[in-house]
């Protein structure tokens, strides 16, 4: 476990950054870059923890994967992916591994147990189990929770209702239903990221939309295509915030993806005040992207409602730290699924922030977040989560004095490089 100092920079944030390539696609890649017929290229590779535990993954199904740099290539097995294989598979800390590889590995042959560590075991793994098992997978949980034993075979095709908005459970009877007879309909009370749907038309496969629906039959064929990943948004997000809350600051973040289920941060920070401008979009690979060019400006409170919860699922921590430096109250609900993250993302981001002189407060469902005095720094914890961890070191710059964050190391989950991006821009 690392501690970090940060503290407020002596002026504005300038700098080009390229931010790590987009860790929910590539989970999504890797996992059907290892069904698809023929080799996948997936370059922009972020190389961060959850995404390595998601190519160990697909080795032990029975891909071919080879890496070299950023750029990963998967020699699919098609059909035969998971063929007899009896195989435990870490999954580290990531969850998206964990849901994504149980849908995979229902519709072979072989038997898969899924693990991780500590944090992972305690979150809920029967709202993947259940569908699967829907469909005639067998799949054991430990309690509702991991280690996970899949044991695939001829699968069923379901029409499948999400309790709660899921890309992640969504993605996984996807998957399975690729390999089901009949067609697979999921259906989503709010619409989730859709990473998935877009990979798999990008592959070859049909996959009709609807109202709050998506489908897919099954017995399609994929036909391996290079996977340019742009850069994360999520990951870009901290560092929007950071040039908006330090006077003085403009910086430019080239090819971040732009993929609308995704973009909701950005919305609710315009609507804050923020200053921040799209270049160049363009499209690759089924994904839209474009460079987002920002400036500092002054924010004001919002109210963020459950509706626009999905579309900013993992960029509500540091939009709590953009509230704690705006004028006004801002309040955050229907963000309860924050509670079975990596930490417990409500209660420990507001311990944190109150660390630092923040006044806000938990909610069952979320936040809220009263602008008071300038946070003071302080002593904060990350408990083992990479966006607490990156949230609290973008608080820090707005800190009359220096913030410690133990754990600090968490970033290495999704952008290992974050501290040193940090630096780039604050010098001048």
């Amino acid at each position: 476990m690392s501690t970090v100092r940060v503290g407020p920079p002596p002026g504005g944030l300038r700098a080009t950054i390229t931010v790590p390539g987009d860790k929910s696609i590539a989970h999504r890649a890797l996992l059907l870059g290892a069904l698809a017929e023929g080799t996948t290229a997936v370059s922009g590779f972020p190389g961060g923890a959850d995404v390595l535990a998601t190519l160990g993954a697909v080795a032990a199904l029975g891909a071919h994967v080879e890496r070299t740099g950023d750029v990963v290539r998967l020699e699919g097995r098609g059909a035969r992916l998971g063929e007899g294989v009896e195989a435990s598979v870490d999954c580290a800390n990531s969850g998206t591994t964990m849901r994504l590889t149980a849908g995979l590995a229902a519709g072979g042959t072989g038997r898969i147990t899924l693990d991780g560590d500590g944090s992972l075991r305690r979150r809920p793994m029967e709202r993947v189990a259940a569908p699967l098992r829907a469909m005639g997978a067998m799949v054991e949980t430990t309690a509702g929770c991991a280690p996970l034993v899949v044991r695939g075979g001829p699968l069923d095709a379901i029409d499948w209702t999400l309790p709660v908005a899921s890309a992640q459970v969504k993605s996984a009877v996807l998957l399975a239903g690729l390999r089901a007879r009949g067609t697979t309909r999921v259906r989503e009370p709010l619409p989730s990221r859709d990473h998935t749907e877009r990979l798999l038309a990008h592959l070859g496969a049909g996959v009709a939309h609807g109202a709050g629906v998506v489908e897919v039959a099954g017995g399609q064929r994929l036909t391996a295509r290079p996977v340019p990943l742009p850069g994360d948004v999520s990951s870009a997000a901290f560092l929007v915030v950071a040039a908006l809350l330090v006077p003085g600051s403009e910086i430019r973040l080239p090819e971040v993806g732009l993929n609308p289920t995704r973009t909701g941060a950005l919305t609710i920070l315009r609507r804050m005040g923020a200053r921040i401008e799209v270049v160049e979009p363009h499209e690759a690979a089924g994904e839209r992207r474009g460079e987002l060019r920002v400036a500092a400006a002054s924010l004001r409170g919002t109210d963020v409602a459950a509706g626009e919860v999905p579309a900013a699922i993992d960029e509500l921590p540091i939009l709590c730290v953009a509230a704690a430096l705006a004028e006004g109250e801002t309040t955050i609900a229907g963000a309860g699924e924050l509670r079975v993250k990596e930490s417990d993302r409500i209660a420990e981001l507001v311990a944190g922030l109150r660390a630092m002189g923040a006044d806000a407060d938990e909610r069952p469902d979320g936040f809220q977040v009263r602008c008071g005095t300038r946070l003071t720094g302080g002593t904060v914890h990350a408990k083992h989560d990479h966006r607490l961890a990156m949230a609290f070191a973008i608080a820090a710059l707005g800190a009359t004095g220096p913030t410690h964050i133990e754990g600090a190391d968490a970033v290495a989950v999704s952008y290992p490089a974050f501290f040193e991006d940090l630096e780039r821009l604050a010098r001048r």
